[in-house]
């Protein structure tokens, strides 16, 4: 039976201190909580990441980083690696985030180096992709899905699905008040699990989780989660809020 998943991206905010601070609400709030086959999962910033791990470490909240390079080590200014995030007890990755290749340039070859990099050093990756509107209004949302998962993770062998968790966000949706509608999520997980199925098999595609990512809020998560092919979320906003957190957990 596949997870369940809530995972706050905490974006670029909260300084250390405000990152302690949030976690440990969280931490306190889950505790209280019965999780029902369901991870909760926070990510935030490199400056707060050691110390975030430390605190939630034997509690039912675990913590991802929201990026990492290809690289083991090198001349990369700035970058960080697999390595470097397992010696602070960091084993989960967000990879491939729409701002992470709008802004920076992220192309499905490059994520495809940093999926093998994590992977390679024994880390589980959050695999992140999705349309512009542009896409979505010309049709080509189930074209543009295909081709940025195929591009990125088709080419893995089978075993290492275990370590993937799919995180479709439809960009028109990020941060715009906008959200894809429950059928839209359906569908479009739907086709993602059908596709992963023509590639390797039915198995695969039912065990892996597929989250659903654009301005979900405790108003709207229940309606999203309850359809039979979405896993969760990827809470961008609803996240910096312990409370609103808690009740995207509780949706399920």
């Amino acid at each position: 039976m596949r997870k369940q998943i809530v995972a706050g991206n905490w974006k670029m905010n909260n300084d250390l201190d405000a990152s302690k601070s949030l976690v440990k609400k969280i931490i306190k709030k889950v505790k209280k909580t019965t999780l029902k086959n369901t991870r909760v999962i926070v990510a935030p910033t490199f400056v707060s990441l050691q110390k975030v791990a430390s605190k939630a470490k034997g509690t039912k909240v675990e913590v991802a980083a929201q990026n990492m390079h290809q690289a083991k080590s090198g001349a990369y200014t700035g970058e960080v690696s697999a390595e470097m995030l397992k010696s602070v007890d960091v084993t989960t990755v967000i990879l491939g985030h729409s701002e992470r290749r709008e802004y920076f340039g992220e192309t499905d070859a490059i994520l495809a180096e940093k999926v093998n990099a994590a992977l390679e050093n024994k880390m589980e990756v959050i695999f992140c992709f999705g349309e512009v509107l542009e896409d979505r209004k010309s049709g080509k949302h189930f074209e543009v899905v295909e081709s940025q998962i195929k591009n990125a993770l088709f080419h893995l062998d089978a075993s290492a699905w275990k370590h993937i968790i799919l995180a479709y966000e439809p960009v028109w949706a990020i941060g715009t008040g906008e959200t894809a509608s429950p059928e839209q999520a359906q569908e479009m997980h739907a086709f993602i699990r059908k596709i992963i199925t023509d590639k390797y098999n039915n198995e695969i595609a039912e065990n892996v989780s597929i989250l659903y990512g654009g301005s979900v809020k405790p108003a709207n998560a229940k309606e999203i989660f309850s359809n039979p092919d979405v896993d969760g979320g990827l809470i961008g906003g609803a996240a910096l809020n312990a409370d609103d957190f808690l009740a995207l957990v509780n949706s399920f």
